[in-house]
Formats: C-alpha cells, sequence, structure tokens
C-alpha cells in the first residue's frame, strides 16, 4: 500500500511541474511568406518591424469618451512584413492592422480604439501585434486617466 502511495504522490508531483511552453500562432504557419518548406533553402532577408513609439499616453479624458491613436511602424529589413494578428489585453480596446504585406522600406499602422465607458481612474491597456519577426510579439501600450461625465443639474419642480 506504500508503494502505490508513494507512486501515485510522485506522478502527481512530476505532472503538476510540468512547465507550459508558448506556441506561435497558427495564423503564422499559413501564411504562405512565413511558411519553410525545406531546411535547404537559403533565406533571402528578414523583416523587421521597427515602431516609432510603442507608447502612447492619451491623458485625461471623460468617460464614455472613445479615443483613437495610430501606432506607425516601419518594416526595415529586406522581406515582406506580414501581421498574422493584432489583439489587446482587453474588450475596451480594439486595435486595426493592415492585412496586405508591408514592403522593406514601407510604413504602415496599427489604429486603436479605447472606449473609456464603464471605467474610472488610471488605465493602461496592452496590443500585442503578431507578426513574422523576431521576436514573434510584439507589444504595444495605451495609458490615460478617466475623469467622471459631468453631472447635469436638474432644476427642482417646487
Amino acid at each position: 500500500m506504500k508503494i502505490f502511495i508513494l507512486l501515485f504522490t510522485s506522478i502527481f508531483l512530476f505532472s503538476c511541474g510540468e512547465k507550459k511552453t508558448t506556441k506561435a500562432s497558427t495564423d503564422l504557419v499559413n501564411i504562405e511568406a512565413t511558411a519553410d518548406s525545406s531546411n535547404n533553402q537559403k533565406k533571402t532577408g528578414e523583416p523587421k518591424i521597427q515602431f516609432d513609439k510603442i507608447f502612447h499616453d492619451f491623458g485625461y479624458i471623460t468617460q464614455g469618451e472613445i479615443v483613437e491613436y495610430e501606432f506607425i511602424f516601419t518594416n526595415n529589413g529586406d522581406a515582406d512584413l506580414l501581421i498574422a494578428n493584432a489583439s489587446a489585453s482587453c474588450g475596451c480596446t480594439i486595435p486595426e492592422y493592415p492585412k496586405e504585406p508591408i514592403t522593406p522600406g514601407k510604413q504602415g499602422r496599427i489604429k486603436v480604439k479605447f472606449n473609456s465607458e464603464l471605467r474610472m481612474d488610471k488605465f493602461l491597456k496592452e496590443i500585442y501585434v503578431t507578426a513574422n519577426t523576431e521576436p514573434l510579439v510584439t507589444t504595444l501600450s495605451i495609458t490615460g486617466i478617466i475623469k467622471a461625465k459631468p453631472q447635469i443639474n436638474l432644476p427642482n419642480s417646487h
């Protein structure tokens, strides 16, 4: 019986200690330009994404406002840049990204909309841009302070 308990405990301890690995998005595998069909092929070049800035502060905004910002980037590499996805850390933040390849030397934009409805005080939201670059994911951030909507005072009906 002791052997059974020892065996069970060992299995339990080792299975709980497994490291979780992060895998690349399957979207990149499905993009023809990022698929590597043979290890014998020579690399012709690599795209490089460089943002003008990766952090934007909206400052003070009023609760209920929808604010927008465009993060501008350049492909400083020597191959087409393909963005597979752009997602946000919260449903209140919606990124839009170019679906077409960005050729070397050209610019693109990640447009971010933030909806401050039902939110108050300081906020910090992250946008994760997945592309055929190294590193695979680039993180952008937006921040600001949400102030309350002005109260409308109605006159008394007395």
